[in-house]
């Protein structure tokens, strides 16, 4: 890996060529959503970039690419003077490398979640982004998930009181996907609450603020070729005496699911990612409960348009990024705590948010 400290910056800047921003995608795999993304919005794709020349020339094909603008190797993109964001989708272990080599050539860098899988790798990329001129952000899709987006809005307008329990489940079979193609998730270091459960694990950071205190436990009893716990339990303890929860299953037989439910004093939320409603309870003026209400809302649980349409605006205005390093990895540290509570059968871990 590229080291922070002795790598030289180029400042970034953002251009715009009749209107659009030139926007490259390194990983085509789930870069794809934000390839698909970047086009809805109206940016230019200056490159793509993939390992597989055979995916290279199907996504040339099917979003009229020219082969020109594809690549095998990401280096040729680090030189190109007209590219002005760059996407990583690689593999996780790639996240941190890619980052700070394209934070360095001056290139604004939206980074695919987990942001890193070891406290190595988070110390060092918030310590990049320091040093570099480019904008940095990790691509936390939950908090552009419209249900997810919705409850946020009701909680902070103070519509089911103060909070006080949250919880949130991430539910995928990686079976499948872990016996083809996608074995770099067998990895040991990537751990199913790091690198899926960091989905449920953020948005109640989000929500909740930063967990004080954790203890976890795990079983591995769902998949073989995984080197880790296959499903972990976690109980958080938030700021203001909120209490929390996560349940992280890469092995469960079910359909995918992050349900997620939100207790306040004066009512609950209970919405997913991928249902086309959201449930609000709320109480009357003698306080019981009245009857639930269906709020509609739109199913797109990889909303990268909003994503990269956000950082944009973030770029251009100046203002600091949603999910910036420190908040990425804030939810790294969040995982590794339980991660480590569960290895420990249930030991108490408090995270650690200082990033040197």
């Amino acid at each position: 890996m590229a080291s922070s400290s002795n790598m030289h910056f180029k400042k970034g800047t953002i251009r715009m060529r009749n209107g659009n921003y030139v926007v490259a995608i390194i990983g085509l795999n789930f870069g794809m959503r934000h390839l698909e993304g970047a086009i809805k919005e109206g940016y230019e794709i200056g490159a793509l970039c993939d390992l597989r020349q055979e995916k290279l020339e199907e996504f040339s094909k099917k979003y009229d690419i020219p082969m020109e603008k594809c690549h095998t190797d990401y280096h040729d993109l680090l030189t190109m003077e007209d590219l002005d964001i760059v996407v990583i989708a690689t593999p996780d272990q790639l996240h941190v490398p890619l980052s700070q080599e394209f934070l360095a050539a001056g290139k604004h860098v939206l980074c695919e979640k987990p942001l890193a899988l070891t406290r190595e790798d988070i110390n060092a990329i918030v310590a990049t982004e320091h040093k570099s001129s480019a904008r940095f952000m990790v691509g936390q899709i939950c908090r552009f998930t419209p249900a997810f987006v919705k409850a946020k809005e009701l909680i902070d307008a103070g519509t089911i009181g103060e909070l006080y329990f949250v919880e949130s489940e991430y539910a995928h079979d990686y079976m499948r996907i872990m016996a083809d193609v996608q074995a770099w998730r067998s990895d040991p270091l990537r751990h199913g609450v790091i690198g899926g459960g960091c989905h449920a694990v953020d948005l109640l950071r989000w929500i909740a603020g930063n967990p004080t205190e954790v203890f976890a436990y795990g079983t591995h009893k769902l998949l073989p070729m995984a080197a880790y716990d296959d499903a972990t339990v976690a109980l958080l303890k938030f700021p203001n005496n909120v209490m929390g929860k996560v349940f992280v299953s890469t092995g469960c037989k079910r359909d995918y699911t992050m349900r997620t439910v939100i207790y306040g004093t004066k009512g609950t939320i209970i919405c997913d990612n991928t249902s086309d409603h959201l449930t609000l309870f709320t109480v009357d003026d003698t306080e019981w409960t009245k009857p639930k209400e269906l709020i509609p809302v739109e199913v797109n649980n990889h909303n990268a348009a909003a994503e990269i349409s956000v950082f944009v605006d973030a770029i251009k205005s100046g203002k600091k990024v949603m999910t910036d390093a420190a908040e990425g990895a804030s939810t790294v540290a969040t995982c590794l705590a339980i991660v480590e509570s569960a290895k420990k059968g249930g030991a108490v871990v408090h995270p650690d948010y200082k990033f040197d």
